[in-house]
């Protein structure tokens, strides 16, 4: 099976570009994000501190993800409900990365992340995917850009949405979580040291899929 990890902080285009990537090569995408944010979402309906582990934990009990494909895309379930874009709100992001932080949160999905990865042929981006997740992974890629290029690109992703936000507010809430993710002491987000780095700023996301699929060519050739 070949596995490619895609990791980067938020608004790198990492999820953009993974899922283009893995309809292009007709490989399985896997969106690791929505795991850690639909937990996030959870904590937040029971009105649960996200940076207390201890109230944290004792909800991972109460939750059951299930992660499906209809039509081609990751649809995850939580109890049941296709949450969809409920989980892709800038509130939920903080709960995600506050949550992401947790050990027995991220042992709670460890596993479901790898069965999937040893089942199928996968691209799987995230934050410690090359690092932790998948570190035998045969491509992986850390992709960044600059905080005022990655915020515009989630203040427009986000108004396209219909959700109501300020770009100032959008530029400062993802600086303090790569800080967050970063500065963790489990699993931070920081590029894997065999990592192949790819700034994309100045790339369209057309550019980016290119420059993908391009690398992932070099390093294992066609996928077949």
């Amino acid at each position: 099976m070949i596995k490619i990890a895609i990791d980067g902080p938020s608004g790198s285009g990492k999820s953009s570009v993974a899922k283009a990537v893995s309809a292009r090569l007709g490989i399985v995408y896997v969106d690791t994000g929505a795991l850690y944010r639909s937990i996030g979402y959870y904590v937040r309906t029971k009105d649960k501190d996200p940076k207390n582990a201890e109230e944290v934990s004792a909800l991972l009990p109460e939750i059951e993800l299930d992660v499906k494909y209809e039509n081609g895309i990751q649809c995850v379930y939580l109890n049941g409900e296709n949450l969809g874009d409920k989980i892709r709100q800038p509130e939920i992001s903080m709960y995600a990365s506050a949550v992401s932080a947790i050990p027995a949160v991220r042992e709670f999905l460890l596993e479901t992340q790898k069965s999937i990865a040893r089942k199928n042929n996968v691209v799987m981006d995230g934050r410690d995917i090359g690092t932790v997740i998948l570190p035998d992974a045969d491509v992986k890629i850390f992709m960044t850009a600059s905080n005022e290029a990655r915020a515009r690109r989630r203040y427009d992703e986000l108004t396209a949405k219909g959700v109501k936000v300020r770009y100032e507010d959008v530029l400062s809430e993802m600086i303090e979580r790569d800080e967050n993710d970063r500065s963790r002491a489990v699993a931070p987000a920081v590029p894997a040291e065999d990592a192949i780095m790819f700034d994309n700023s100045e790339h369209s996301l057309e550019e980016s899929i290119d420059r993908v699929i391009e690398i992932i060519k070099e390093r294992v050739g066609e996928i077949k």
